[in-house]
């Protein structure tokens, strides 16, 4: 590595950390050079270390492991997986979303309790409809309600990638209340609830893809126009 410019340190450390990562110089597994040794090679303090280590193991690069050392656990930048996945078309992050609430309702019916189905109808009862109340306002109550549905299929992998992929998710959501695309209606949320509460992970799987198929009819309708 070399040394960095001396402007705006923690975040050029926190890239410079990230490329030898990201390139294998840093294998994942592999434990990373201790703070001095980083400080002395990138030219910054140990606290730009720190801190660059900090935005690292959020970011789910690397992890601290107190009285052993900082390790590599992924090399994978999630940052342009996101940026790609946003610039994607409309209809791929549809059914990306699809995907996720499909796989979620299916665990959903098997693992869900009374008290994760009523929370369900509380928070569907929040959401409200579109045409009351100010639109940024509805998309974060719906946005809440999906999340609720990864949620209750209690699996980590789907929620973490809900969180990943979440302002894409929230850009189809407000698609669909732009006026531009069908908006799903209150009784086909009601609908995925009711499947989930019947333990059917079939009935689940059903209503998530009658909630989806208008908009994707109507995206499909659009292509061949």
């Amino acid at each position: 590595m070399r040394p960095v410019q001396k402007t705006s340190l923690a975040d050029t450390a926190t890239e410079a950390i990230r490329a030898e990562i990201i390139s294998g110089r840093f294998a994942v597994g592999s434990r990373l050079p201790n703070e001095a040794t980083l400080s002395a090679t990138l030219g910054v303090s140990r606290g730009t270390v720190r801190e660059a280590v900090r935005v690292l193991a959020s970011q789910g690069l690397i992890e601290v492991l107190q009285g052993s050392g900082t390790y590599v656990r992924s090399a994978a930048d999630s940052r342009r997986t996101l940026d790609a996945a946003r610039h994607a078309s409309l209809r791929d992050r549809f059914e990306a979303r699809c995907a996720l609430d499909v796989e979620a309702a299916r665990l959903a019916a098997r693992r869900a309790g009374p008290a994760t189905i009523a929370q369900l109808r509380a928070l569907l009862a929040q959401r409200g409809s579109s045409d009351a109340g100010d639109r940024e306002s509805f998309i974060a109550r719906d946005l809440a309600f999906h999340k609720s549905v990864i949620a209750a299929s209690a699996n980590r992998a789907l929620i973490e990638l809900f969180d990943f992929f979440s302002a894409s998710i929230a850009e189809t959501i407000q698609a669909t209340t732009a006026g531009d695309l069908p908006e799903p209606d209150m009784a086909a949320h009601v609908a995925i609830v009711d499947a989930i509460e019947t333990g059917d992970p079939d009935k689940a799987d059903a209503a998530v893809r009658r909630f989806m198929a208008p908009v994707f009819a109507f995206l499909d309708e659009r292509l061949e126009a």
